[in-house]
């Protein structure tokens, strides 16, 4: 099993940039495949990015993709997601999830099986 905590935050105005990371504890970090997901108030929960075991592959939304940008460092069980050219309809609890599963394509809530508790991202105009 596997531990996931998001840090980093916080409130900014449109255009600004937030760093959020995600530190996993448990088990072997390079064995899960990780993503970042995010859910706006009255909305469900949507898929943002995802990367690989070894970060090859690489997922991103529409509407985050050319802004937004995934990595993984495996020596400090952390994977990032930098998020710049930031609008007010990014605003949204973002949450960091892990899988073990060996898939085609990680783009679903439904390929992940661990969560972490979420880091509120606020983009005013």
């Amino acid at each position: 099993q596997v531990q996931l905590i998001e840090s980093g935050g916080g409130s900014v105005q449109a255009g600004g940039s937030l760093r959020l990371s995600c530190v996993a504890s448990g088990r072997t970090f390079s064995s899960y495949a990780m993503g970042w997901f995010r859910q706006a108030p009255g909305k469900e929960r949507e898929f943002v990015a995802a990367l690989s075991r070894n970060g090859a592959r690489i997922w991103y939304s529409d509407s985050v993709k050319g802004r937004f940008t995934i990595s993984r460092d495996n020596a400090k069980n952390t994977v990032y997601l930098q998020m710049n050219s930031l609008k007010p309809d990014d605003t949204a609890i973002y949450y960091c999830a892990a899988t073990a599963s060996l898939l085609n394509d990680y783009r679903s809530r439904r390929a992940f099986d661990y969560w972490g508790p979420g880091t509120q991202a606020t983009v005013s105009s």
